[in-house]
């Protein structure tokens, strides 16, 4: 079994807060991290609502469930009753002890009205994503807060064993990730994605007809780490903007796909600048486009921006359990120089990260960092290049390319 690195955060929440919340795509570990906690450091009752009995009994009243259950407990798919958090709420008002409630959910929870607005104060909520490619190989990966430390990349080195292609292929779902034969784990995939239309798309939007979804979802993949158009993708896809962009939301609400906002200094333009898009999972989207390892391998234009993706997940995964509040964005002048991803530090403080599909770095991928330099002054850090070589290669004091490797293996 995995052992995931959310572990530890979600005690630590337990300890504090009355309500965590453990949001993530379907399949991604959640049910087995959560029996995990319930059989182990934190001993407590599990039921799950994926259980017909359970179901119906929540939804018929909510209040008398909750009021019936042995506290601390654990509530799997909570999001399929949303009468729950009303009565969670005036249970935890009642009791306010912390560690009394561990939820789960497919669907994440501050998009149901209900939820955000009834257990606001009381309920932690945390991530988990498809596993890591440390929680893969069982390696302590290089946390994404060093990126600030005075002295990175010091001490870095590739993993040369590292295959990038067949973790790109794989993803992080667990279940494909250990299914060897492609057609098995073609198949899991096509699965996966009726499973998701069937039970959690229809069930948050009453919407019938969703034969066009999949196709939108394969169009999304193709067009991953690029700006999001809503008119152009409605144009492609045939689909009304109304329409789109209750689909859009579906998606982004049912954890396939992930927002990466525009970063500016000024605060206000954020808001209205386009975000990138990416798939929640490369496997996902590599099945989704009949990407196989020999076509990453030959490389190219679509296979460079996978590559981001995979990159850009895996920061969002490390950004779900790091002691620092860190927040990604992505860059773009108005002179058209851009910058793949912006990490941004409580106080201000922002590290680049330039994301080249290439073995062989040169001065002139560092032309977007440089720029977000000049914009920065004292609040830049570093601009790094991740590439796919195996040394940590100098670009001036504060630019250095780093191997995409390196990020994974243990610092020596």
């Amino acid at each position: 079994m995995f052992q995931r690195i959310l572990l530890k955060p979600i005690l630590a929440a337990l300890a504090d807060t009355p309500v965590v919340f453990l949001r993530g795509a379907r399949q991604s570990g959640k049910s087995t991290l959560v029996q995990t906690i319930a059989n182990g450091p934190y001993p407590c009752r599990y039921v799950t609502l994926d259980n017909a009995g359970f179901l119906t009994s929540a939804g018929a009243d909510p209040t008398g469930f909750i009021a019936g259950l042995e506290k601390p407990v654990i509530i799997d798919e909570a999001q399929r009753v949303p009468g729950l958090f009303l009565a969670i709420k005036e249970d935890v008002d009642r009791n306010r002890l912390p560690g009394q409630y561990l939820l789960t959910g497919s669907a994440d929870p501050l998009a149901l009205p209900a939820a955000a607005r009834e257990l606001v104060g009381r309920m932690e909520v945390r991530t988990l994503w498809p596993l890591s490619t440390a929680e893969l190989m069982g390696t302590a990966a290089i946390p994404v807060e060093s990126f600030f430390n005075a002295d990175f990349p010091m001490g870095l080195r590739a993993d040369t064993a590292f295959d990038l292609a067949a973790a790109m292929v794989a993803g992080g779902f667990p279940e494909p990730f250990q299914r060897k034969e492609i057609l098995r784990r073609a198949a899991w995939f096509e699965s996966y994605i009726t499973t998701i239309l069937d039970r959690d798309v229809r069930h948050l939007s009453q919407i019938q007809d969703l034969t066009s979804v999949p196709r939108l979802l394969q169009l999304l993949a193709g067009r991953t780490a690029t700006l999001h158009n809503q008119s152009e993708v409605s144009r492609a896809a045939a689909i009304p903007n109304s329409t789109l962009s209750r689909y859009m939301a579906l998606l982004k609400y049912t954890f396939l796909i992930q927002e990466l906002p525009a970063w500016s200094a000024n605060l206000g333009k954020r808001l209205v600048k386009a975000s990138k898009l990416f798939i929640v999972d490369t496997g996902l989207a590599c099945h989704l486009l009949a990407l196989d390892e020999r076509r990453i391998r030959e490389g190219g234009e679509l296979v460079g921006r996978m590559f981001e993706n995979f990159v850009v997940l895996e920061l969002y995964k490390q950004l779900s359990w790091t002691a620092m509040p860190l927040r990604l964005y992505h860059f773009r002048s108005q002179a058209g120089k851009e910058v793949d991803v912006v990490i941004e530090a409580p106080d201000g403080r922002v590290v680049g990260l330039e994301i080249k599909l290439s073995a062989t770095p040169s001065t002139r991928d560092f032309s977007g960092l440089k720029t977000l330099k000049a914009n920065l002054g004292e609040k830049w850090v570093r601009g790094l290049l991740i590439y796919t070589g195996r040394e940590v290669v100098p670009f001036g004091k504060d630019l250095h390319a780093v191997p995409v490797s390196a990020l994974f293996a243990s610092a020596k």
